[in-house]
């Protein structure tokens, strides 16, 4: 039996200021106003994602959610402020009570309250990579290890395996084995590293931008009150580019969204383009298991392309062996027919 999702303040009439039936097409609509629970969106190329979580937001403000029990979580900054600028303008209101941004920018404001019951003070620096990877070389130095003599990798390969794990979620064996399969054979000693890093890291009072989520991760996991209030506080969650979220951003929504339960992701199983960097495609396509009884929307009226593009891309996203089924449609006119070419490599490919 599915669970039931009720939210007193969406059974008292309101009197709108948005037209949302004459604003959005009707799949859009569908989404945009929504029961309370959890949801997933599938939001085809072009069809108006934005605009979609955007109306969201209005919604919810709209049916009487304070602005700082929403938790808007994008792939950029520019996108979160986009979006809460385009609402600011529809309803004529100031966002700047909502929770929006990245992963990364959510995890450092919540961080600094915390930072001190987890080995670092609130005022922690951020490295970036070149930051990370001069740390990571000092580390090396000190274990006397001479990268060109035992071809060992460089402090730029293993920063890129400590991040991998950690996105993953995966431990460094596991990582090794799966991505870096020629460095197996030193496992011990990049868990080793691995230990040193994180104690520079916690000497310089420093963190890099894995840290922002894997230790937000453990604040939720290890500290009860912590994670109860930001459980409260998150009325509703709402995610943008779900399909390239990774494991440990699937279990920090997982996470926060586990009181109320009103989680919607909005996303395309077939746009996921960042496996490179630990995203995992399975979180949007294994989302309705997770979340029993989720409502699933699709958005198929493409507003970007023409038909003969469109043709394409649905013959092409039809040999998908795991995916949600969609049929884009477009209401533009036709146009001239896309050319196929076949490059023999990547770099032909860039040329």
């Amino acid at each position: 039996m599915s669970r039931e999702y009720q939210l007193d303040k969406f059974n008292r009439p309101v009197e709108l200021q948005i037209d949302y039936a004459g604003e959005l097409n009707e799949q859009q609509f569908a989404a945009v106003t929504a029961n309370p629970g959890p949801a997933l969106v599938i939001a085809g190329a072009g069809a108006g994602k934005t605009r979609t979580l955007t109306y969201r937001v209005a919604w919810l403000l709209e049916q009487g959610i304070p602005a700082n029990r929403i938790l808007l979580l994008t792939f950029t900054n520019k996108a979160a402020r986009e979006m809460m600028r385009r609402v600011s303008d529809l309803l004529g209101s100031d966002m700047s009570d909502l929770w929006g941004g990245t992963f990364h920018s959510i995890g450092n404001r919540i961080l600094r309250r915390y930072a001190e019951t987890l080995g670092w003070q609130s005022d922690f620096s951020i490295m970036d990579r070149d930051d990370s990877k001069e740390l990571l070389q000092a580390c090396l130095d000190e274990a006397k290890i001479d990268v060109k003599a035992t071809r060992f990798p460089k402090a730029e390969v293993v920063g890129d395996v400590l991040s991998m794990a950690a996105n993953k979620r995966e431990s460094i064996a596991e990582t090794l084995a799966g991505n870096f399969s020629h460095f197996q054979h030193l496992v011990s000693q990049i868990e080793s590293l691995q230990k040193a890093y994180h104690l520079r890291k916690q000497a310089t009072n420093s963190m890099d931008f894995d840290d922002l989520l894997v230790q937000w991760l453990r604040l939720l996991r290890e500290n009860e009150e912590a994670c109860a209030f930001y459980q409260r506080r998150f009325q509703f969650v709402l995610v943008d580019e779900y399909q390239d979220t990774n494991q440990l951003q699937g279990d920090l929504i997982d996470l926060l969204g586990e009181k109320h339960r009103n989680v919607m992701v909005v996303g395309d199983d077939a746009q996921s383009i960042y496996s490179w960097r630990g995203a995992n495609f399975k979180n949007i396509l294994n989302f309705p298991d997770r979340y029993p009884g989720a409502m699933t929307y699709k958005i198929e009226v493409n507003y970007r392309s023409t038909p003969e593009i469109l043709s394409v891309a649905n013959s092409a996203i039809a040999a998908n062996t795991q995916q949600f089924k969609k049929v884009l449609a477009t209401c533009r006119d036709n146009g001239m027919r896309p050319a196929v070419v076949s490059c023999s490599d990547a770099r032909e490919q860039a040329m």
